[in-house]
C-alpha cells in the first residue's frame, strides 16, 4: 500500500488522523509519516485497513465467493481457510488460502496475487467509488 492510497483508505472510513491513530492502535506521527510516504505502512496496518473497508460496507461489495469467482476444484476448496470459514468475500484478508493451487508465504506475495483477483479488486473499487 502507498502512501495515497493509505490516506483514501482513511478519508473513506470518514477518520481524522487522530481517529485512525486509535483505531490502528498507533500514534498519530504515524499516521502523518504513512500519509507523507516517509514510514512504510506495516502489513498489518494495510490488512486492517482493508478489513474496516469491507466492515464499513456491511460485507457486501456484491462479490461471488472466491471459491466461485477463481473455479476452485473441490479439493483445493476443502482445505482452504476462506472456505472453511465461509468468508469468501475476505479470502484476502486470511493467510493460508489456497490461490493457483498453493499457499503463499507471505502477506506480500499473497497480496500481489490478491491484487490481480475480482474479489480483492471489488474491495479496491470502493476506494475509488465513494
Amino acid at each position: 500500500m502507498k502512501d495515497k492510497e493509505f490516506s483514501a483508505v482513511r478519508k473513506r472510513l470518514e477518520k481524522t488522523q487522530k481517529q485512525m491513530a486509535q483505531l490502528l492502535g498507533t500514534s498519530i506521527k504515524a499516521i502523518h509519516s504513512y500519509e507523507q510516504g516517509w514510514r512504510t505502512i506495516p502489513v498489518h496496518v494495510e490488512r486492517q485497513l482493508y478489513f474496516l473497508l469491507t466492515r464499513k460496507w456491511g460485507g457486501k461489495n456484491g462479490v461471488k465467493p472466491c471459491w466461485d469467482t477463481r473455479t476452485c476444484p473441490p479439493e483445493q476448496r476443502e482445505q482452504c481457510p476462506a472456505w472453511e470459514f465461509s468468508t469468501g468475500d475476505l479470502c484476502w484478508f486470511i493467510n493460508g488460502t489456497i490461490c493457483d493451487g498453493m499457499v503463499h508465504g507471505s502477506w506480500k506475495e499473497k497480496m500481489k496475487l490478491c491484487r490481480t483477483c475480482d474479489v480483492f479488486k471489488a474491495t479496491l473499487a470502493k476506494i475509488d467509488d465513494e
